[in-house]
């Protein structure tokens, strides 16, 4: 891999956000144009961006505003988004999105974002990052447009792993909680454990174990647990932090997704009923602008791996120079904020507590 000498001053006292320029469905060109906007609108970020770097060279050039915030890195390979990841693992080192998390590796960057094969992009910041002790599964984490002041909640996983037991639940809970209070500002964050129900015998077995392991650990954690929370209330104000197994947050981060889009199709189609529906469509303007900024999936596009030695952000596979940009503004938020280091103080912190509460129960006989 080559760097581009005359782009040096990348680093010229910026936050670094290495970018893998590859693999999304758009291609390099959205991209570079997504990380130009991030550039225009914040002096203080530096990019050191992944992929062939003579089809790189000339995009970065068409955009003025790059000029001496960015560090090419050749890397040939591809990983495409029907590459499964053990493949990747194994034959993926010269591609763009190995390339992006050596930099974090080695300490040249921050954050990794990345609009590449989630799979395979777990797969390979779990094995060059390495999981943070006492993190058996690590999550994924996105905002969610909800009804709280701060605009947004958080839920995890949505799709890292699709199995998780109870102290998996807890990790999560621990480290969404830890997302709130350094991406979103909330000093004590509510944390709600998703279920078909909120009264307590309702549930899988390790649902109900999680409950009462993740009440528990509130106070020490610095959180307060409202207990279980149903599916109506993801966009909701009862709790700040929804935590649930990937298969369950995948499944409900589709959905979203896609009602947000038919709602937006179906107010479209409205507007175009009859004459006087188009005049109010244009009297409602400024309304409509609002409310397709509010739930347009772009603007909140990333999704935060959490449990690793190092930060990365996963866009949207689809994003457009809107989306990676807004994904380059919360890996610059989360390194402003120490998030990599305050999260691995908190898991842990929160280990030591949860072993402690093990022997004290194992000395009275209560459990092995």
């Amino acid at each position: 891999m080559t760097a581009l000498q005359d782009q040096s001053t990348a680093g010229a006292g910026r936050t670094i956000i290495s970018v893998d320029a590859m693999g999304g469905d758009r291609g390099p060109a959205a991209v570079v144009a997504g990380i130009s906007r991030s550039a225009k609108k914040n002096p203080d970020i530096g990019f050191i961006l992944h992929g062939p770097i003579a089809e790189l060279k000339k995009l970065v050039a068409r955009k003025k505003t790059l000029d001496g915030r960015v560090e090419l890195r050749d890397a040939q390979g591809v990983v495409t988004m029907e590459d499964k990841p053990s493949q990747v693992m194994r034959h993926g080192k010269d591609t763009s999105m190995w390339s992006a998390l050596e930099s974090v590796r080695s300490g040249e960057a921050d954050v990794c974002v990345s609009c590449g094969n989630t799979g395979a992009l777990m797969a390979l910041s779990m094995v060059r990052l390495r999981k943070l002790p006492g993190v058996n599964r690590p999550a994924i984490a996105v905002l969610w447009p909800s009804r709280n002041p701060q605009g947004f909640n958080v839920m995890l996983d949505v799709g890292a792993d699709v199995r998780a037991d109870e102290r998996d639940l807890l990790q999560y809970a621990l480290m969404g909680a830890s997302y709130s209070r350094n991406g979103m500002g909330l000093q004590k964050p509510r944390i709600g454990l998703l279920n078909v129900g909120t009264e307590e015998h309702k549930g899988r077995a390790e649902l109900k174990a999680a409950h009462d392991l993740i009440k528990s650990n509130a106070d020490n954690a610095g959180f307060d647990f409202v207990g279980f929370v149903e599916g109506g209330d993801i966009p909701g104000d009862i709790c700040d932090v929804i935590v649930t197994d990937g298969f369950t947050g995948n499944v409900a981060l589709k959905t979203g997704e896609g009602t947000a889009s038919l709602i937006g199709d179906l107010l479209k189609e409205a507007f175009q009923y009859s004459p006087l529906s188009r005049l109010a469509s244009v009297l409602a303007y400024t309304s409509m602008q609002r409310l397709k900024k509010r739930i347009d999936p772009r603007q909140v596009n990333g999704g935060v791996f959490l449990g690793l030695n190092g930060t990365v952000v996963k866009s949207h596979g689809s994003a457009d120079a809107t989306g990676v940009a807004a994904a380059v503004k919360l890996a610059f938020q989360l390194s402003q904020s120490g998030f990599s280091h305050k999260l691995a103080a908190r898991v842990a912190s929160a280990k030591e507590q949860v072993q402690d509460g093990s022997a004290e129960q194992t000395e009275n006989g209560d459990k092995e």
